[in-house]
Formats: C-alpha cells, sequence, structure tokens
C-alpha cells in the first residue's frame, strides 16, 4: 500500500545583524537600517521600527559601557515571526517595565511590551539581549494576498 504525502513547507529564515556605536547616532540609525532591512523583506510593520527605537535607546542609556557597542539583530521566521534583539554590555542592568507613574522616563519597556506579542531578557555575562517578537498579520507582510 502507498501513501501520497503532501511535501512538507519549510521556510528559511531571515536573518540580519549588525554592530552599532553606543551612541543616540546609532540608536537612529538602528531605527532606519531596520526599516530598511524590513522594506527589503517585504514587511511593513511601524511596531517593529517602534520596538528597535526603544530597545537600541535603552541599550544607549542604560546598557553602554565606554569602547563597547551594541549589536542589533533580527530574524524572519517562517514568512510570520519577527524577532528583534538588541545585545548591550551591561548584563548586570536587567529591565523591566514599570509603571510610568513610578518614574520620570521607563516608558520604553511599556511601549515595547504594547507592540510586542512577547518580549524578554536574556543575561549571558557580561552582555544582556533584550528581546521582542512580533507575529505578523497578512496586513504587515507585502504580497500576501488581501494586502492593498
Amino acid at each position: 500500500m502507498t501513501r501520497d504525502f503532501a511535501p512538507e513547507m519549510t521556510y528559511a529564515a531571515r536573518h540580519f545583524t549588525l554592530q552599532l556605536s553606543a551612541t543616540r547616532r546609532g540608536a537612529r540609525l538602528a531605527r532606519l537600517l531596520t526599516e530598511r532591512q524590513l522594506d527589503d523583506w517585504d514587511v511593513r510593520s511601524e511596531a517593529a521600527a517602534q520596538i528597535v527605537a526603544e530597545l537600541a535607546s535603552n541599550a544607549v542609556l542604560h546598557g553602554h559601557v565606554p569602547g563597547r557597542d551594541f549589536r542589533l539583530t533580527l530574524w524572519l521566521r517562517a514568512g510570520r515571526t519577527l524577532r528583534v534583539e538588541v545585545t548591550d554590555a551591561r548584563g548586570d542592568r536587567v529591565p523591566s517595565a514599570q509603571d510610568p507613574a513610578l518614574e520620570e522616563g521607563g516608558r520604553g519597556l511599556l511601549i515595547v511590551a504594547a507592540y510586542a506579542d512577547r518580549w524578554g531578557v536574556e543575561r549571558t555575562p557580561p552582555t544582556k539581549t533584550v528581546w521582542a517578537e512580533l507575529v505578523l498579520d497578512h496586513r504587515r507582510v507585502a504580497g500576501d494576498r488581501g494586502v492593498r
């Protein structure tokens, strides 16, 4: 008896990574390069650009060590999940989303939490990586049916 098997559909993950200076200019460049890379991948996501802006800004403000850069990494998996990772040099400072009423500033991770489907922190001393994932719907991925 023979069976007919449907071919398994596999999608390679798309990957982009870059070291940037831990300066305000580096944080701005992270957002601009993210927008350009997502455009190359035919992904439209203002949420992703905002997440990168917040995480890069945090890396510069709170994760800066003189002479050390931060790293931006983007993963697009199966065309549906975008993972943003920002790694900085301060593994000893673990961020948390706080109530903005408690402090001046501190709203960046609340913004990340609002845009992302999930986010977290991975510590690998002496560094840490703050990551966020977005599950892209058909309206965010150009080229899919239904996009106008």
